[in-house]
């Protein structure tokens, strides 16, 4: 199970770290080396993603969406430097508890 939730998170990072490099590139003028750099880390994503031990495609990725918005609400507060509202958190909490339930359940 540990394992499981390390490789969403470092599917998270890279998709996440590797659409902010893309963004960074085209929407605030940074040169093309961070969105080439961006687009490797977006490919990486694609391959950490296989490395899960569970069998099914979609739920893989369905459960991988619940983590990336977390991590989309951390990244935000931690880089961006806006604050999470307690909406926010209810939200990410929610979707942390249908993860579960999707990769957990007998």
């Amino acid at each position: 199970m540990l394992r499981a939730y390390a490789l969403f998170v470092l599917a998270g990072f890279c998709e996440i770290g590797g659409g902010y490099l893309v963004w960074q590139w085209l929407r605030e003028g940074k040169p093309v080396w961070w969105g080439l750099v961006g687009g490797l880390v977006l490919f990486l994503y694609g391959i950490v993603a296989t490395l899960q031990a569970f069998s099914s495609f979609g739920r893989v990725y369905a459960a991988y969406g619940g983590i990336f918005i977390i991590m989309a609400v951390l990244w935000g507060w931690g880089v961006d430097r806006r604050r999470p509202d307690l909406s926010e958190w209810i939200g990410a909490a929610i979707c942390l508890i249908g993860v579960s339930v999707m990769l957990w359940r007998r």
